[in-house]
């Protein structure tokens, strides 16, 4: 959430700025909402000011005998204003509020224009895209031939846009989970949190998914209590110090979690409904840092990195993009995004997304930081997938295929599994032998 009289400071260009992104932002709305507020602020400070003194006049008077029945009526009137006014008051704040909460971050000027990911700017690639003699399969035949993937029953369970995993398929996943949690925690850092999938709406609010998108959530009730179900674990690692004032010394702070995430994708029906791609339900290694506000741009690239060596690591090819200013998440100022080389596509495909929110989130949650000096401030937050645990068996499945219809195994993930190969009749080959599931 923005500060209004920084929106409306002519050097902050917030018109131009939010335009680049296909927001209008009406600054004659913003200033008489504004003003609406300060003036009532104002008018409650004065008529305080005169109950005191009327409430002094009154004991005055009273202890001289005098008559003190109009000065009584007075302060009636100016209680019954004052009520009136802060009823005024807080509707007012109340406008304004809802005005501000819909204002989207303001882009970085370093963005490139567009408004789709066909704008985005590569910046690197990584790793040799891999080449085939054979006819490459899809994620979706890869898994149901080797009989990891159901999801026939998993439609029968829940309808479209689900997915059942089994067998190996099932033990994969959690071997990516496992390691992606070992990769962040021991060497970058970062401290792992078991957390809630369920929040409230301050928390869905604090992050930027609250009011605007509150079609693409799945929204339930416990005991008339209104809760959401979390699109990402970006939304409770981030509230973890909502409300709060950090010492600034102790930034940067570095969390992660794997939790389940769930989106109800409302309007994308038609894109990549086949497969793992795009689930209402899916699981996602998150990263989130809390930081000082002048270091954010640098935290970006920290993070970046991080998310980087998680595919590094399982060998498998991607190239980093930036994406264009209309493109970019609500809450973002900054973001990188990461696409996995997927075989049957021939093309690279979104795996993973990194964004410097700046302080935008921060006051949206009252996230506020103070030096030993004294100065306050906002932290700033940044977020980024580290990774999305389908999306990385669809690349492994895709990118690992052999001639012979088997699956192999990137090397890190073998520890995790004791099996080095999905052999294509449903058998697993590796270090502990070669077994049969059912």
């Amino acid at each position: 959430m923005h500060d209004p009289r920084v929106l409306l400071d002519p050097a902050t260009e917030a018109v131009r700025k939010l335009a680049r992104r296909g927001y209008e932002l009406d600054l004659g709305q913003l200033d008489k909402l504004l003003t609406q507020r300060t003036s009532a602020i104002q008018r409650i400070d004065h008529a305080r000011r005169e109950a005191k003194q009327v409430a002094n006049q009154v004991q005055a008077k009273a202890r001289a005998g005098e008559d003190v029945v109009e000065l009584r009526e007075r302060a009636r009137a100016l209680k019954t204003e004052i009520q009136q006014t802060e009823d005024q008051h807080r509707q007012f704040e109340a406008d304004l509020q809802d005005f501000l909460l819909g204002i989207p971050n303001l882009p970085d000027d370093r963005l490139p224009d567009g408004n789709s990911d066909e704008f985005a700017v590569e910046v690197r690639t990584w790793g040799d895209i891999p080449t085939f003699d054979f006819e490459v399969a899809d994620h979706v035949d890869i898994g149901e031939r080797l009989g990891i993937f159901d999801f026939l029953r998993a439609t029968k369970l829940a309808g479209p846009r689900f997915a059942i995993l089994k067998g190996p398929g099932a033990q994969l996943e959690r071997a990516i989970a496992a390691f992606l949690l070992q990769l962040h925690t021991e060497r970058h850092g970062y401290i792992e949190y078991s957390l809630p999938a369920l929040v409230n709406r301050p928390t869905m609010t604090g992050t930027g998914q609250l009011p605007k998108f509150e079609e693409d959530l799945f929204k339930t009730g416990v005991d008339e209590r209104e809760l959401f179900l979390i699109p990402t674990a970006e939304v409770p690692l981030t509230n973890l110090h909502a409300g709060e004032t950090l010492p600034a010394e102790g930034l940067p702070l570095a969390y992660t979690a794997h939790t389940p995430c769930f989106r109800s994708e409302a309007g994308s029906y038609g894109r990549d409904t086949r497969g793992l791609i795009r689930l209402h339900q899916f699981s996602k290694v998150e990263l989130v840092r809390v930081v000082d506000a002048e270091r954010s741009a640098d935290e970006l690239e920290i993070m970046l990195s991080h998310a980087e060596t998680c595919l590094q690591e399982l060998g498998l090819a991607y190239r980093v993009v930036t994406l264009p200013a209309g493109d970019i998440g609500f809450s973002a100022q900054y973001t990188y995004d990461i696409e996995v080389w997927l075989p049957s596509q021939q093309r690279y495909r979104e795996i993973a997304s990194v964004s410097d929110c700046g302080m935008f989130q921060a006051r949206r949650a009252g996230i506020r930081t103070k030096t030993k000096e004294g100065k306050r401030g906002f932290a700033a937050t940044l977020n980024g997938s580290g990774l999305p645990i389908g999306r990385t068996l669809v690349a492994i499945l895709e990118q690992c295929q052999q001639a012979d219809g088997s699956v192999r195994i990137p090397g890190v993930l073998v520890p995790h599994l004791g099996f080095s190969r999905i052999k294509a009749d449903g058998t697993i080959h590796g270090v502990r032998g070669v077994g049969v599931w059912g």
